[in-house]
């Protein structure tokens, strides 16, 4: 089973792909976002490349937002939608919360520097928790995937 990631921002998407297994998130890559036609085109072409059957895309947890308020899940929510009418992939939306702060500690221990971009380890580090919730029986595969 091979999945990408997704992990949407702004300015940036960061993206994840497993090993065939399914048991081992890796990061792939930080698309900077240009158009939304340009970066679903480019989405797809990973995907293809990587030959992955589903695509998970994390989704912001805002436990704070009032009823009615815009929230970042919302923009998420609705790209994915946008998004999933350019792919025949299915998507699973995956609760991102605390990979960015998880994702910054990762970098650090990475010696990475501190203007690099996280977002292929928030990928990551989304991907990582929807495996290992699979393997553990907390997560429903997606569908029509081996």
């Amino acid at each position: 089973m091979r999945l990408l990631c997704i992990d949407h921002g702004l300015k940036r998407i960061g993206l994840a792909v497993c090993d065939p297994s399914g048991l081992i998130a890796r990061e792939l890559t930080v698309i900077e976002r240009k158009s939304k036609a340009e970066d679903f085109e480019r989405i797809n072409q990973i995907a293809a490349e990587q030959h992955v059957e589903a695509i998970v895309v994390g989704l912001p947890h805002n436990p704070q937002a009032q009823p009615g308020e815009h929230t970042q899940a919302d923009t998420v929510r609705l790209w994915t939608e946008r998004f999933s009418q350019t792919t025949m992939l299915t998507i699973i939306f995956w609760d991102e919360q605390l990979t960015s702060e998880d994702a910054r500690e990762l970098s650090i221990r990475q010696r990475r520097k501190p203007r690099d971009p996280i977002d292929d380890l928030a990928a990551r580090l989304i991907l990582q928790s929807y495996l290992d919730a699979l393997h553990d029986g907390l997560a429903e595969p997606p569908p029509n995937v081996k």
